[in-house]
């Protein structure tokens, strides 16, 4: 079978690779291919990138960059597109999701690089979106002042590559602010961000040279100092090694963008668990926001906090989320896991049982397999999962203990989706901002965040751009 070119690497030439990576997954089902790139050759691609953001992109209007992006949105959600039947092809193979994961991927995720999302996006932060195209009046602070938002020359992004699409979401923003953009693929999912760069260059050719996409071995020193040396701003997903790693290597004039690693979680009020209607919603939600991206993203929960007083019990409630489970298993069947990854599940659980039998407070409800497993524990202190659909459910007295109990993972705090009436939840929000959570949703759109979200507190475009104010 022939090899897919995983890359996109404008003014790229066979002089310039000294040797090909090709890899294989699934058995051979699917084989990617990479160059072997010499930092001299990553040098030259630099620069053409450079020289095509001040020859093009800087002085194109935003417009036309969101028109450009949702074309290939439309083209990656059209079955017919071949882009879009490589992707479904490759990507099960590739990344470990199953096929119906990857279409429901595919299908959501590009919708936040639609036109609609993508303007709201720019208003949401920008106000007018004109300040990227030149100065723009600011009437509320003061007739004489306009101003005037300008992104990097040279944008670097690092990708993890556990979650399909958030490498994508990343180069788009950086494009919405005009900087020559540069990303190193995760060896998770090495496809989709090539594949997109690739096909922006057939509904763009111009844009296309302003974006590069490629993959090399994390800590290829040589490779990662050249562009660390050259850009001036650094946009880093993955472990907190890779961020630390990155930290003390990027430059100081550097702006260093960091997503790090994130834990989320869920709280059902017993509001939520009034009847059997409710339990099932309740349940089918959480068990939603746990199977999407096999429990992989930074929004997935990996404990389900329960108020007792419900008609429900906390118990009970672990019962009805694998129930659920069950049932997405043949909706939405969990990827491929490593030998590893099937090993820390069978020996929490093997640890669960023993703790069982021991007398304490534990509950175990899993699938034959390693498809689900839900943990019914006493105890309410937060606990990380090991993933692939493994969460941990805990009783609490009142939602707002969940803001104490998660106290010493507040810095790594991130999404929260709540099933709760309105009249309780702004308290409880308050609380848990206040202990360093950045996003706090409805329990059913705890997986999808919106465009326009303050990825880890923080503007997705304001943290890319620098302001200058013109005044008189």
């Amino acid at each position: 079978m022939k090899a897919i070119d995983a890359f996109h690497l404008p003014g790229l030439v066979e002089l310039d690779i000294r040797d090909w990576d090709v890899r294989e997954y699934a058995d051979g089902a699917v084989r990617l291919r990479f160059p072997v790139l010499s930092p001299e050759a990553l040098r030259r691609i630099i620069d053409r990138l450079r020289y095509s953001r001040t020859r093009y992109l800087a002085d194109t209007p935003v417009a036309e960059v969101v028109d450009a992006v949702d074309a290939v949105a439309r083209r990656l959600v059209r079955p017919d597109d071949p882009a879009r039947t490589l992707l479904e092809r490759a990507l099960p193979a590739v990344t470990g999701y199953s096929p119906p994961m990857v279409r429901l991927v595919l299908d959501r995720m590009a919708a936040d690089w639609r036109r609609e999302a993508l303007e709201h996006l720019l208003r949401a932060e920008l106000g007018d979106p004109a300040v990227l195209d030149g100065f723009a009046p600011r009437p509320e602070r003061g007739r004489d002042l306009h101003v005037r938002a300008l992104g990097p020359e040279l944008a670097f992004h690092v990708f993890a590559g556990n979650v399909p699409g958030v490498a994508v979401t990343s180069l788009v923003r950086s494009l919405l602010v005009k900087a020559a953009t540069l990303g190193k693929s995760g060896s998770g999912d090495p496809l989709l961000p090539a594949v997109f760069a690739r096909t922006l260059a057939e509904v763009a050719p111009e844009l296309g040279e302003c974006i590069a996409v490629a993959y090399w071995p994390g800590g290829s020193a040589g490779l990662e100092g050249v562009v660390l040396d050259a850009a001036d701003t650094v946009v880093v997903y993955g472990s907190g090694d890779v961020v630390e790693s990155l930290r003390a290597r990027a430059p100081a004039t550097a702006r260093l963008v960091e997503h790090g690693p994130r834990f989320s979680f869920a709280a059902i009020a017993r509001e939520a668990l009034a009847d059997d209607a409710a339990v099932e919603a309740s349940a089918t939600a959480a068990a939603e926001a746990v199977a999407t991206f096999d429990q992989q993203g930074c929004v997935s929960p990996h404990v389900i906090y329960v108020e007792r007083g419900g008609k429900t019990s906390p118990e009970a409630f672990a019962a009805a989320v694998a129930e659920a489970l069950n049932r997405l298993e043949r909706e939405l069947p969990r990827g491929r896991l490593s030998a590893a990854e099937a090993a820390d599940i069978q020996q929490l659980r093997g640890a669960m049982e023993f703790r069982a039998l021991g007398g304490g407070d534990v509950a175990l409800h899993t699938s034959r397999g390693t498809e689900y497993t839900v943990i019914y524990e006493a105890d309410p202190a937060f606990s990380p999962s090991c993933l692939n659909r493994v969460v941990w459910v805990k009783p609490v007295d009142e939602l707002a203990e969940t803001a104490e109990l998660t106290r010493p993972w507040a810095h790594y705090l991130q999404t929260v989706g709540i099933a709760a009436p309105p009249s309780r939840l702004a308290d409880i929000a308050e609380r848990l901002a206040r202990r360093g959570a950045t996003r706090i949703a409805r329990l059913e759109r705890m997986p999808w965040p919106p465009p326009t979200w303050h990825h880890d507190g923080s503007g997705p475009l304001r943290e890319l751009i620098r302001w200058v104010d013109l005044e008189g």
